[in-house]
């Protein structure tokens, strides 16, 4: 595991949903002192994505050229799949489609809830680029109806992008993707998707159908399953070093665990874990997508105190061992990152972190975790 780093177009398609955490308990008032008038209390909207856990069939058009004055749209047909992370304080969605004009689409969204701001963040990824939309769409429900924006580069023009969840049932939504270059004022939908819930049953059966010709056509070594030694659940030891690049040879030491699913059937994979020690407890997840072009591994890290996930470490594997590499601000100096994975051939995988502020002629190891693998096949079911 790598917890140590810090859709937008919604899955383009699917309808998927997120969840998440901390609730604002609120204490009853004696009935003398009801009556007074009592502070509002801020909805939290932790679980306002609760309604999409589950196996759903997408039926969805996308207009083909968006804000050139064309109505030529495309449909497709498929199946998304959500399930929690973080006990239900974010989700993941994967979807997967197909049309005679779209063609195969393999896409997933990551959603994760900041408890801060109360609002929402959706990444969307596709399984042709193995990255992720930046920055985020960020947004939130209000009265049963949820609205996302962010601004895009779109044809050499900023754009603002609008995604909307509305007509939410127990078992259906409808989603819209809309494009506007004028400040808002008026907004094109250039995609749309209608949601129904699948039942147990049907889920169980997709999930054993036979794999797309995607799937069985990457079967090639390319570095595409380099990380399925992480697949599982595992208990975990890590130490991190108390201070960065400040000469401190004091050590924290956390146990915990984590598990590993795949996701594009080991083209990417999600992991989460938890940790603990007398310093505090850590919540992230891991998010970590294959580029078939580039043959590198994109690797996001996300912690459930904000809900934000950082900018991607990059690398590959070689010869057994995985090097991933990116530059970050640490106290207010430009500093480079690296991330190592070693013994992965055996039970007890090793991973370390270091910085270094001399462009890489020296590396300080600040993150140690070490792993035992617990027997859980279910976990390699997913």
């Amino acid at each position: 595991m790598n917890p140590l780093k810090h859709i937008r177009t919604y899955l383009l398609l699917c309808s998927a949903v997120a969840v998440l955490h901390p609730l604002h308990g609120f204490a009853r008032q004696t009935s003398e002192a009801s009556t007074a008038i009592q502070p509002a209390i801020e909805k939290d909207g932790q679980h306002d994505f609760d309604f999409e856990i589950g196996t759903w069939k997408s039926h969805g058009s996308r207009r083909l050229h968006p804000l050139t004055g064309s109505d030529t749209w495309a449909e497709f047909d498929g199946i998304s799949a959500v399930r929690k992370i973080w006990n239900g304080r974010a989700n993941l969605v994967e979807l997967e489609a197909d049309g005679p004009v779209a063609g195969h689409i393999e896409n997933l969204s990551l959603r994760l809830y900041n408890p801060q701001s109360h609002q929402w963040s959706l990444y969307y990824a596709s399984s042709k680029s193995g990255a992720l939309s930046m920055p985020a769409t960020v947004g939130e429900f209000k009265n049963g109806r949820g609205e996302f924006f962010d601004m895009e580069l779109i044809n050499g023009r900023n754009t603002l992008v609008r995604n909307v969840w509305s007509d939410i049932t127990p078992n259906s939504c409808h989603f819209e993707q809309a494009f506007s270059i004028d400040e808002g004022k008026t907004w094109e939908v250039n995609w749309i998707t209608t949601d129904t819930r699948v039942s147990e049953d049907s889920a169980q059966q997709t999930s054993e159908a036979p794999r797309t010709s995607l799937e069985q056509s990457s079967a090639e070594k390319d570095g595409q399953h380099d990380f399925d030694f992480e697949i599982g659940s595992w208990n975990i030891h890590l130490s991190r070093l108390q201070d960065r690049l400040a000469g401190s040879t004091t050590w924290v030491d956390f146990d915990g665990t984590s598990v590993t699913r795949k996701v594009w059937n080991g083209r990417a994979n999600l992991e989460e874990f938890e940790t603990d020690s007398s310093q505090g407890h850590i919540e992230g997840l891991t998010l970590r997508l294959y580029n078939p072009q580039s043959h590198q591994w994109s690797i996001y890290w996300a912690n459930g105190k904000d809900g934000i996930l950082a900018q991607p470490m990059i690398g590959e594997f070689r010869n057994g061992r995985g090097e991933f590499f990116d530059q970050e601000p640490w106290k207010g100096r430009a500093v480079y990152v690296r991330f190592i994975w070693s013994d992965t051939n055996t039970k007890s995988p090793h991973f370390e972190q270091a910085f270094s502020d001399d462009g890489g002629k020296t590396w300080e190891v600040n993150w140690i975790t070490n792993q035992t693998r617990v027997n859980d096949e279910s976990a390699k079911s997913h």
